[in-house]
């Protein structure tokens, strides 16, 4: 998909500097009867076998064996350092929505046309899933002028959307714009209260990667649903 290809692009540069090689193991050294006479035990000095009296023998041992990476790849969108308040009044960054499903999109409350409909789509999706503590939806507002905190509180109320599950978030002009890009979503303010944009619901696994866009309103819903069903399963 175009938004995961662009998002690799944009990624790679500001990683490739941090990547690590996992390739090699932590070794340990420790100590062991070579007769083995009280079977696998070890001792981290050197000595002589209580049993046998022969000199332990230093052996090594290999640590880490399955280390778990907790590295965020390029394609993620907790990549963006960018700080976003919610519709409670909390500062977060995406990062901190990692390991949930996401389900988002770009509207702006003052919006009369498309956005009622893209909330609409949101509720619609939601409806055809079940209740899933590590699924969440995220609204981000496009305006960032006038959604505040407390005007996308009142917006959730309005439209029902004020459950645990629902986010809502107001950014800065520049984050907004960054965040955009990233979904591949296209805006223009073309009066004080008014915007053209892109209608594209987008889908993240937990770790910030995306899985799935849909685009257009009151489309077929199917394989967006599909997968975030197959995510949360």
């Amino acid at each position: 998909m175009k938004a995961i290809k662009y998002i690799g692009i944009l990624f790679i540069a500001i990683f490739i500097s941090s990547c690590k090689d996992n390739s090699s193991n932590d070794i340990a050294s420790v100590y062991q009867c070579p007769m083995k006479c009280e079977a696998e035990k070890t001792f981290d000095k050197p000595g002589s076998c209580s049993v046998c009296n022969m000199d332990l023998q230093p052996i090594a041992i290999e640590l880490n064996d399955e280390p778990i990476s907790e590295e965020i790849s390029e394609t993620s969108i907790f990549n963006l350092d960018s700080k976003w308040h919610t519709e409670e009044g909390e500062t977060i960054l995406l990062e901190d929505l990692k390991g949930k499903t996401l389900v988002m999109v770009m509207i702006y409350t003052t919006c009369k046309a498309a956005c009622p409909r893209l909330v609409a789509d949101m509720r619609n999706i939601e409806k055809q899933i079940p209740n899933n503590k590590d699924l969440r939806y995220v609204l981000v507002s496009i305006d960032p002028v006038n959604d505040t905190p407390e005007r996308l509180k009142a917006f959730a109320i309005e439209n029902q959307m004020d459950a645990e599950h629902w986010t809502f978030l107001q950014g800065t002009e520049s984050t907004v714009r960054e965040f955009a890009n990233v979904l591949a979503v296209k805006y223009k303010q073309i009066s004080p209260l008014d915007f053209s944009h892109s209608n594209i619901i987008s889908v993240f696994n937990d770790k910030g990667e995306l899985m799935h866009q849909q685009e257009g309103l009151g489309v077929d819903n199917k394989e967006t649903v599909s997968t975030i069903l197959e995510l949360v399963k």
